[in-house]
């Protein structure tokens, strides 16, 4: 059974469907949700869920090995669900291919540097896409560069707001997501 730390910054829909889904899977767990925002409702969500949390500051995530040293302990994998800051060098060189964000576009539109949540959905229906989705994708040392694995898509109505493209997206989002880091588990071993 593999180990899944879920990285999260703010009300974690997606971190609890994950965990959720990993409760019946016999392919992997959810181990531990790791926060850089202590007033997080995905800490509350995990918590209710009976997994694990911890919250770190800046200087702790960037300036040492303790977080990389918990995830060898508890991780196989590590799953970025609404996480915000980019991963420092020292934990994607400790988990190589094993880091997976998923983000709410199209990819490589609409991403990079504060290009997260509203931003995108806004940034989309500014531009009149007629279509836009998910994308997850490997994490390397840049902002949504990292090699993507998956990607579905959904149409944009010339009425849609960008609330309305966030909710679409978000079912995108909840319907894939978990399936897609159960299937990459099962072919990496």
């Amino acid at each position: 059974m593999k180990r899944i730390a879920i990285f999260a910054s703010g009300s974690g829909t997606n971190a609890e469907n994950i965990i959720k889904f990993f409760q019946s899977s016999k392919t992997a767990t959810v181990t531990r949700v790791l926060s850089n925002n202590e007033h997080a409702k995905v800490l509350e969500r995990s918590k209710n869920l009976k997994i694990n949390t911890f919250t770190f500051n800046k200087d702790l995530f960037f300036n040492s090995n303790n977080i990389v040293n918990l995830l060898k302990e508890e991780a196989d994998y590590i799953v970025l669900a609404g996480f915000l800051w980019k991963i420092p060098a020292n934990i994607i060189n400790a988990f190589p291919n094993k880091i997976v964000n998923i983000h709410p576009a199209l990819l490589p539109k609409y991403g990079g540097k504060g290009m997260y949540g509203m931003h995108v959905h806004k940034a989309v229906k500014n531009n009149k896409e007629s279509e836009t989705g998910i994308t997850i994708h490997y994490v390397n040392e840049n902002y949504d560069e990292g090699a993507i694995i998956f990607q579905a898509k959904t149409d944009v109505e010339n009425d849609d707001t960008p609330e309305d493209i966030a909710q679409k997206v978000h079912a995108l989002e909840h319907k894939y997501f978990p399936k897609i880091i159960e299937e990459l588990i099962r072919n990496n071993e």
